[in-house]
């Protein structure tokens, strides 16, 4: 049975959920919100066997805490980059990301699933990016699920998504997957609404072309065969 691998871009989710909290829970809300890791991770996984999860993100001093949570909420192996000092941007938080995403299709021998929490869909015209990478474990025969809220998740990443695999609109669990810190809390998750994805059998054609002329010369031989028999069969007689 295929396991799943799960990759989380936290700062894409978190900071495109922001704009959601203004809308849903009031415009003073966007500071307070927090996301409901545990819940989060159990919308990802969606009850299926886990091989491994991935986040990443950057490190101000400020987010430490929250890490440490992250980690002890989900299990999720975390990996944390300082920002740029000048220009205080996350530095090669994406790259790290894909990074993990192609040791996992180099490691696996069969195809698994794999689940991306990130709308970002930057570098796919030069061949980067995560929808490239995601685009590579599909042709190898993996299931891909991308997790993103609607208004930011990139075009391009979404209607892939939507084509070739599963495409899960968080908006949809916003209230089991976020919480106000000092207001609401988050609600029970329900998965009845969370469709999954399955690996696919890659066919290799050269083989399957070499089986479909084994077969036909089998058959002609087992023609030959039959036939000789009925010609000693008649010469008897």
């Amino acid at each position: 049975m295929a396991s799943v691998y799960v990759f989380w871009d936290n700062s894409n989710i978190f900071i495109s959920a922001q704009s959601i909290a203004r809308e849903r829970d009031g415009i003073n809300s966007q500071l307070a919100l927090r996301l409901q890791f545990s819940n989060l991770m159990k919308l990802a996984t969606c009850n299926r066997s886990l091989k491994k999860a991935i986040a990443v993100g950057s490190i101000p001093p400020e987010q430490e805490e929250m890490w440490k949570k992250m980690n002890q909420e989900t299990g999720l192996s975390i990996e944390l980059y300082e920002r740029g000092e000048l220009s205080r941007r996350e530095q090669g938080v994406d790259q790290c990301l894909q990074t993990h995403i192609l040791r996992a299709l180099a490691d696996e021998s069969e195809p698994q699933i794999a689940v991306l929490l990130t709308g970002d869909g930057a570098g796919a015209v030069d061949g980067v990016g995560f929808l490239s990478d995601i685009k590579r474990l599909h042709t190898k025969g993996w299931g891909v699920e991308v997790l993103s809220w609607e208004h930011s998740c990139n075009k391009d990443l979404k209607k892939w998504a939507e084509d070739n695999g599963i495409f899960v609109k968080l908006d949809d669990f916003y209230d089991s997957i976020t919480f106000i810190s000092g207001g609401r809390r988050s609600i029970p998750l329900s998965l009845t609404r969370r469709r999954v994805s399955s690996p696919c059998k890659i066919i290799d054609y050269e083989k399957e072309e070499l089986r479909a002329k084994l077969a036909e010369y089998e058959q002609k031989e087992n023609n030959k065969k039959k036939y000789g028999k009925k010609v000693a069969q008649r010469k008897r007689k």
